[in-house]
């Protein structure tokens, strides 16, 4: 819904119009929510990522609106697709501390990317151990640390957040980049980060 607004437009009507707001999005609804359900049906088992919910979390509107715009609308997808056995995992960047548990009550089954602060707000460790035994987690690997870090700083990155992801109980942890590279060619540095989060990965680099 906030791809069709100028992102300050949208800010401002959702923040001020709630009511409109929501007409909206119960419009979208009526066709989005009879599509999941008939794809769920016929393509049973399947990963689902449902994306957009970060245009609704802070900085760009307070959590309260992200309870009204998110779950609300986010929740009966999340039950169709489950309802046919597959796996409903929401896509949020940014800061996620204040609406964890709004995501959680979504009753989905995984979170990505759980960007570390100060892309983020949040550990990785805090996010396994208070909503590891409902969630699988993904992520916490910026793509510009990927791009950037020299080799011996990206591998504590990543030994770091195989560690904090695996720690205690947990429904699972996948390592993976908070988005593709950038540019057009990808550098020498770059390949060799990537190696390295592979490296790691396969033998228990988080130890």
């Amino acid at each position: 819904m906030a791809g069709l607004f100028d992102m300050a437009e949208y800010t401002i009507l959702a923040m001020t119009q709630e009511k409109l707001m929501h007409r909206a999005l119960e419009k979208a609804a009526e066709f989005l929510l009879p599509k999941v359900e008939a794809i769920a049906q016929a393509l049973p088992g399947r990963m689902w990522r449902i994306c957009g919910p970060e245009y609704a979390s802070p900085p760009y509107l307070p959590p309260r609106l992200f309870a009204e715009y998110v779950t609300k609308y986010v929740t009966p997808m999340v039950q169709a697709i489950q309802k046919h056995g597959g796996i409903a995992r929401v896509h949020s960047h940014g800061r996620l501390k204040d609406i964890l548990d709004e995501i959680a009550s979504t009753g989905c089954d995984a979170l990505d990317p759980i960007e570390p602060p100060p892309q983020g707000d949040v550990e990785l460790s805090y996010v396994r151990e208070r909503y590891g035994k409902q969630l699988v987690l993904f992520g916490n690997l910026e793509v510009s640390d990927i791009e950037n870090l020299p080799a011996d700083a990206f591998e504590e990155k990543v030994r770091r957040a195989l560690r904090e992801g695996t720690a205690g109980t947990g429904r699972g942890f996948v390592l993976l980049p908070s988005a593709c590279p950038y540019g057009r060619k990808v550098t020498e540095r770059t390949l060799r980060n990537y190696e390295t989060m592979v490296r790691l990965t396969e033998h228990g680099g988080g130890n």
